[in-house]
């Protein structure tokens, strides 16, 4: 055939990282070119799109095939087919498979071949293709399967399959204690336990020119997540289901036993988790690290007609943030030192008053409320437990003996909870009572007026016992309201 007689036609490839088998992109490249050749197709190098090392599962992340999709879409198209050595090489997602097909085919008039697998025309063709798309993406989620319960099972069996943590270098497959870094990491626990936050440890590293195992700078997240990250005490943790995104509660995390050195004592460990967890309740999700604002009272003292921050103006004021920007009609305008002044002196006066202070309690996540939660959930269940026990009897499945026997023991089971929840619900109690209100709004005052604390231990006090502090100029009131993080 001359190449006058010849239609042009663009070629697709690409080679995922599972292909072990599969042609190298080049030979792919021979093969259409020779099957085109035979069918009256010429494919220039222009019209050649290689994706190598990608998934057909999803289209995001295959730059060459969008390429493909971009330039078909060109007016005049610019190839009358689109040749591939296997439909799987287009899409191994049946759903993109078959949308993309349907516009090049449909809207744009451009075939779709697969050269070692013929499709007939006309109905049978159709329910051809489809078979194979359908086997296509059944041999992928298959296949994404099988490694995802290798990946576990190696996972359980304490072995590791990920880049070694900061502090570790792999040898042989095993976490080793990689210095200056193991150091670097036990003074990061040390420094955190005794009062310093993310922010300040970041700073303190990045000061050093330390570098996480990626080349940048550490940030309040980056040392968060080495503080949360369990392979210190000797564990590792991994979840299934992609990464953790910092959702270090994510009930599909699995933690097992590594084979490694343990950094820290387990102690420290746990001891540094109540700590993140009491920092976590003291401010909002997004807020600004501790430490990091203008003085103790950022971020704590708000508008009474807005509910806005109040800021900072020269040369020392405090006005509503909202007003500032004209979504607020009062000003609230006030000294920053008759402010404070007159906070520590409602702090004074609330820990040393002889009404104790009215409050509500909402429960959070602590160990104590985690116990009751499981005292409950196990009453729970052994009600469940004695309802079944009375189906078998009225079924016939017990005799009357029997029956009472299994009664008696699970009566008393029930009993037994209802004691355990009745002890966990007043040591919930007792942790609220007014004294150690009073006692820690005294040590937050203390922190506050010492000349010694640190801007970050000041609102860290500040923080650990107000959830926020409301200033309305008209009516001359400070109203402060707490929030204790109780054990």
């Amino acid at each position: 055939m001359s190449p006058e007689d010849c239609r042009l036609a663009a070629a697709y490839i690409r080679v995922s990282t599972d292909d072990q088998v599969e042609l190298s992109p080049a030979s792919q490249l021979v093969e259409i070119r020779k099957w085109g050749s035979a069918n009256g197709y010429i494919v220039p190098d222009e019209f050649v799109f290689v994706d190598e090392a990608k998934s057909g599962r999803r289209v995001t992340g295959r730059d060459e095939f969008r390429r493909l999709i971009g330039s078909a879409k060109q007016k005049p198209k610019p190839f009358d087919a689109i040749l591939l050595w296997k439909f799987s090489r287009f899409a191994r997602n049946r759903d993109d498979a078959v949308l993309y097909k349907s516009i090049l085919r449909k809207q744009l008039h451009i075939e779709v071949i697969s050269i070692k697998e013929p499709i007939a025309e006309g109905k049978l063709g159709i329910i051809m293709e489809a078979m194979i798309e359908a086997m296509d993406e059944y041999y992928s989620i298959n296949l994404a399967e099988d490694v995802k319960r290798g990946m576990e099972e190696k996972h359980r069996r304490g072995e590791l399959q990920s880049t070694p943590s900061f502090g570790y270098a792999a040898q042989d497959g095993i976490l080793v204690p990689l210095e200056p870094e193991a150091s670097y990491v036990r003074e990061m626990f040390s420094r955190f336990l005794s009062g310093q936050g993310f922010f300040p440890i970041a700073r303190w590293l990045n000061d050093m020119g330390i570098k996480t195992h990626r080349g940048s700078a550490f940030d309040n997240r980056a040392v968060e997540y080495i503080l949360r990250n369990p392979v210190y005490i000797g564990k590792l943790r991994w979840n299934p289901t992609g990464r953790t995104r910092r959702n270090y509660d994510d009930p599909n995390i699995l933690v097992v036993d590594g084979k490694h050195q343990p950094l820290v004592d387990i102690n420290i460990w746990n001891a540094a988790q109540d700590r993140i967890s009491q920092l976590k309740a003291m401010h909002k999700y997004h807020g600004r690290p501790l430490g990091s604002g203008r003085d103790w009272i950022s971020g704590v003292v708000r508008c009474a007609s807005c509910g806005g921050t109040m800021i900072f103006a020269k040369p020392n004021y405090w006005k509503c943030n909202n007003y500032v920007r004209g979504r607020c009609k009062t000003s609230q305008h006030i000294s920053g030192d008759t402010l404070k002044e007159s906070i520590l002196a409602r702090l004074r006066a609330d820990a040393t008053a002889s009404e104790p202070l009215r409050f509500n309690i909402r429960q959070t996540s602590s160990n104590a409320a985690d116990e009751l939660s499981l005292l409950q959930q196990r009453k729970a269940g052994i009600q469940k437990r004695m309802e079944r026990l009375r189906d078998a009897y009225l079924a016939g499945a017990e005799s009357l003996e029997e029956y009472a026997a299994a009664k008696a023991i699970t009566l008393r089971q029930i009993q037994d909870a209802d004691q355990r929840i009745s002890e966990a619900e007043k040591r919930i109690a007792d942790s609220a009572t007014p004294q150690p209100v009073c006692t820690a709004i005294r040590s937050a005052a203390k922190t506050l007026t010492n000349s010694s604390s640190t801007l970050e231990q000041k609102c860290e006090a500040i923080h650990s016992i107000c959830d926020r502090i409301d200033w309305d100029k008209a009516k001359n009131t400070l109203a402060v309201h707490y929030r204790f993080v109780l054990p």
